[in-house]
């Protein structure tokens, strides 16, 4: 049992990436073998819509055929038994790493024909994890959620079940004293990630768990 976690966030060792080795303790927890790629590790681009992928009779028909550095990335995922996605939201969507990441890994999947989805080898568990600074009333508020809501549609057609994890109100720097942050209430950001985070860690920890059950 293998799952692959991809980090889609420019830090290797905040919040996000915090989150995702949670996870992946927890699939290792219950016997898997467990693998982390960064992303920003990587140089590529998104979709640059060539249709390679929808083209008939091709022996890559339904896959990505931009040969760069995510060509090893989709390998794995392939390969994968389970699959976790982490990033960070950046102005109210996924930010731009992980997007051009999504578009390459989903639209190859998706069909014109007369079924939405190209049938996959196997069915596999997802699951994604958001991190934003915004509170979860902010959140509401402004939409930034609806990323969350959509993404998991498309990954349960691609990949037939999906779930997602949102941590909001993440603390943003080492010491809020070397950045303008006199809208921020410091003192609460900081209670929250002493507190509420451990909490956010425990939950992500059960993701992983499922990752793994749900694939058995």
């Amino acid at each position: 049992m293998k799952v692959l976690a991809i980090n889609g966030s420019p830090r290797k060792d905040w919040n996000t990436a915090t989150l995702i080795k949670s996870a992946l303790e927890g699939a290792a927890s219950v016997g898997a073998e467990t693998e982390l790629i960064h992303l920003y590790d990587y140089n590529y681009k998104g979709c640059i819509s060539c249709f390679a992928c929808k083209l008939k009779n091709r022996k890559n028909y339904g896959k990505c055929e931009i040969k760069d550095e995510l060509t090893d990335v989709f390998n794995k995922t392939s390969e994968a038994d389970a699959l976790l996605l982490g990033a960070p939201i950046y102005l109210g969507a996924v930010n731009s790493m992980m997007q051009a990441f999504f578009e390459r890994l989903i639209f190859p999947i998706f069909s014109y024909g007369s079924k939405p989805t190209i049938d996959q080898k196997k069915k596999i568990y997802t699951g994604y994890i958001y991190t934003l600074g915004a509170t979860e009333e902010r959140m509401k508020l402004m939409g930034y959620d609806r990323p969350a809501g959509l993404n998991e549609i498309l990954m349960k057609n691609a990949f037939g079940n999906s779930e997602y994890l949102i941590v909001n109100d993440t603390y943003q720097f080492d010491d809020y004293s070397k950045y303008e942050t006199s809208g921020i209430n410091v003192e609460h950001k900081t209670k929250r990630h002493n507190e509420v985070f451990p909490e956010d860690c425990m939950n992500a920890f059960d993701l992983g768990v499922r990752l793994v059950q749900y694939n058995k």
